[in-house]
This record gives structure tokens, sequence and C-alpha cells, in this order.
């Protein structure tokens, strides 16, 4: 599939972004990739092009463009090195949700602007943080979001006053929840409080728990990764923005 590099102004700077679309004219569908913690790098492009050889232009951000010069992440070594792991965190605190709302309005003006995009309302997937974002965003900016799904995400449900799943009565998209098997970023409890959340807020959604690690979808993701897992984290996203996005 063509992938592309282009940039995109936001009210904070420049985000650089890669653009994935199917071989052929379109229009079609289109959808926000949020990578994980580790940023955007070769793997999230490469997932780009297979979520696009599905019939999605498929957008992923620099999440971290407004940290000047920041240096990629081998993911081997990020969470074991303690000096990366530190650099990771404190870049990952950087992504607030003030941020992440401010970038998402963007992203969907360009992708709306582009003349191989049909639509007015987008999908939305991630990973670990980016998980987060999707499911946040869609709480945020309900009436662009079709579909928003969440791959071993953290954080979806918090004791803080502006936890995710309180928002759950503003979405309107259909939820998608692929969730890590013991995974202290999201519980079975918090599964079960946010699947309440999404219920009582007549919200369409799936809220289940993958039999694999943190970082099972993601194929750079050392010890983590799962392919058959993985595999069905694809066959999910094929039948979700399937049905809302096509």
């Amino acid at each position: 599939m063509p992938v592309t590099k282009d940039s995109i102004t936001t009210a904070d700077g420049s985000c650089a972004v890669t653009v994935a679309t199917p071989e052929g004219t379109g229009p079609w569908p289109a959808v926000v990739m949020y990578p994980d913690a580790g940023g955007p790098r070769q793997t999230f492009d490469d997932m780009a092009a297979r979520l696009a050889a599905l019939g999605y232009v498929v957008l992923v951000p620099d999440i971290y463009y407004r940290q000047a010069g920041w240096a990629p992440f081998d993911m081997a070594t990020a969470f074991s090195d303690e000096s990366e792991r530190g650099r990771l965190f404190g870049l990952m605190r950087t992504v607030t949700q003030d941020v992440m709302v401010t970038d998402a309005g963007a992203f969907f003006d360009y992708l709306a602007a582009r003349p191989d995009v049909t639509g007015d309302k987008f999908g939305t997937t991630g990973y670990c943080m980016g998980g987060r974002t999707s499911f946040i965003i869609a709480g945020k900016l309900p009436d662009r979001v079709a579909a928003a799904m969440s791959f071993h995400g953290g954080g979806l449900v918090t004791d803080t006053d502006d936890s995710p799943h309180l928002r759950a009565d503003q979405i309107s998209a259909v939820v998608y929840v692929g969730a890590a098997s013991n995974d202290a970023s999201f519980t079975a409890e918090q599964g079960e409080i946010l699947g309440r959340a999404l219920t009582d807020a007549g919200v369409e959604h799936t809220v289940e728990f993958y039999p694999a690690a943190h970082g099972f979808a993601v194929p750079d993701n050392a010890g983590a990764y799962d392919e058959a897992t993985a595999q069905r984290h694809w066959d999910a996203m094929e039948r979700v923005f399937g049905a809302a996005l096509k």
C-alpha cells in the first residue's frame, strides 16, 4: 500500500504524520491510528499499510512533536533501561487530554480535506497509551468519531475526576476494547466498570480480554507480541470498522 509522509499544522506547531492509502483512487473512509508510548516508528508505518489494505486511509501521528528533536526508542530496551524508561515516561506525561483533543481536531480536519477521504466521521484506534487516546477522543469529540478501538490500552478507568470512562455518556461511536490479561494498567475489575458505564450510556460496545500480555498487537514489542492474538485484533478492526465506517 502507498505510504507517504506529510505534516499537519496544529494550534501548537507542525505535526509529522504517516499516511497510508489503499491502491486505487478512492475515496475511502479514514482512521487515525495512535501509536503506543514508544511513538511513531517503522512498525506503525507497516501496521498502517496493513489497515489501509482493508480499504481505509490511515493516519499515524507523531504524538511527541511538541518535544523538538526527541529521539526514537528501541522498544527492546525502552522499559528495561532506566534512563530510557524515565525519558519515555517523561514524554508520555506531555500528552495530556487537552493535547489529545487539540491534535485530533487538526487530524480530522486534514483527513476531511483530502479528496481521497469520504465521510465526515472517522475511526480511531490505538495501542497502550494510544488506546487510551482513541477512547478519550470518542468522548471529547463525539460528532467526529464513528468507531473507537483500543488495544492493550491503559488508564481507561481511574479514580480521578477526568477518568475517561466518566465521559461514556458523551460517546456516540461504537467502542471496542481489546485488553491484555493480567495488565495492571487495565484490570478485569476496571473492565467491568467500563462495561457498565458504556451499557448505562447506551453505547454499542465490546470489552474483552485477550489471553496475551500488554503489547500483544505491536510486532516490535519484544517479549509481548503474540502473532495469533495480533491476528485476532486485525480481525476485530476489519469487523468493527467495516460495519461502522463503510
